[in-house]
């Protein structure tokens, strides 16, 4: 984690749950990699996106402002757990009797009073307090796919915090699905078992196609031609070539729809492929072409302006 989340969003720490999202968006359509160049502007992105998966998260917010940087390291039943291990709440704080620890939680990242929590899990659960061992935390990050992987799927080497993962990419996985890698999460205590690593699906904007769930839209560019007297023409798709057929009278904006060419489905129907016409003109017309255009308006009585 770069920053605390609160002022990478730019927002106060008490700031509701709107006013987090509108911060995300401003600084989503600023620093997209698609609109903005900046070669810093993907890395803000990426701490923008971060910070409003966490804070956008109830329960995962309380954890961050209750642990600060260090929440992931800390199981999502750490309460538990210390009551547990530390024979519930008692007069002298935790662990009644005066036999247990006490525990202060700073608040806020960085702030005074803060945690050691290698110190913490080490005593508290560790063999030195004689507590049982704790499992490691669940992780969680982010996995960018182009449409093609995430189709196809396919084998992925991904590296994060100098570590290594080879992923199993499902094909037709989906934009915000999870992929759980077990065992490969935040290091445990003792004999318990690690936490799981769950890689979250980024599927990025293509230059061509565009997602909608398991539909896939994109752009089919005919000319005049084409549009007035009918055709059968290539459309492309993430899986290949396709050809669809193009009714006489065709304007800009209709649909044409290809069914189970869309985002493949293992547990059902495949997606759609919607290819919305747009009906496109010469831009430097030959002489011959701009004769027959001339031809053309002479002789037609048709006015788009007066159709419904």
């Amino acid at each position: 984690m770069a920053r605390d989340y609160y002022e990478a969003l730019g927002v106060p720490r008490g700031a509701a749950a709107d006013e987090i999202q509108q911060a995300y968006r401003k600084l989503a359509r600023k620093y997209h990699p698609d609109v903005n160049k900046d070669p810093t502007a993907e890395d803000k992105f990426k701490e923008a996106n971060e910070a409003y998966q966490v804070l956008s998260d109830p329960d995962t917010r309380k954890r961050y402002d209750r642990f600060g940087a260090d929440f992931r390291r800390v199981p999502e039943d750490y309460d538990e757990r210390v009551r547990a291990s530390a024979g519930g709440y008692g007069g002298g704080g935790y662990g009644g009797g005066g036999g247990g620890r006490r525990v202060h939680f700073g608040h806020g990242v960085g702030g005074e009073g803060g945690v050691d929590f290698e110190d913490l899990f080490g005593q508290m659960f560790g063999g030195g307090g004689g507590y049982g061992p704790i499992p490691g935390a669940d992780q969680e990050a982010e996995l960018e796919l182009t449409l093609e992987e995430a189709y196809r799927g396919g084998k992925r080497t991904l590296r994060l915090d100098g570590r290594q993962y080879d992923v199993d990419i499902p094909a037709s996985v989906l934009d915000g699905q999870r992929i759980r890698l077990a065992g490969q999460g935040g290091r445990s205590n003792g004999d318990a078992p690690p936490g799981d690593l769950y890689l979250v699906v980024r599927i990025k904007p293509h230059s061509r196609f565009r997602v909608q769930g398991r539909d896939i839209y994109v752009d089919l560019p005919i000319s005049p031609w084409e549009a007035v007297l009918g055709s059968t023409v290539v459309v492309p798709t993430p899986g290949g070539e396709a050809k669809v057929k193009v009714a006489p009278g065709s304007s800009t904006g209709r649909k044409l729809r290809l069914r189970g060419e869309g985002m493949p489905n293992p547990r059902g129907a495949n997606g759609n492929l919607y290819a919305e016409i747009k009906v496109m003109v010469p831009p430097k017309p030959t002489g011959r072409e701009r004769e027959l255009f001339e031809q053309l308006a002479t002789e037609s009585n048709f006015d788009p302006r007066k159709e419904t």
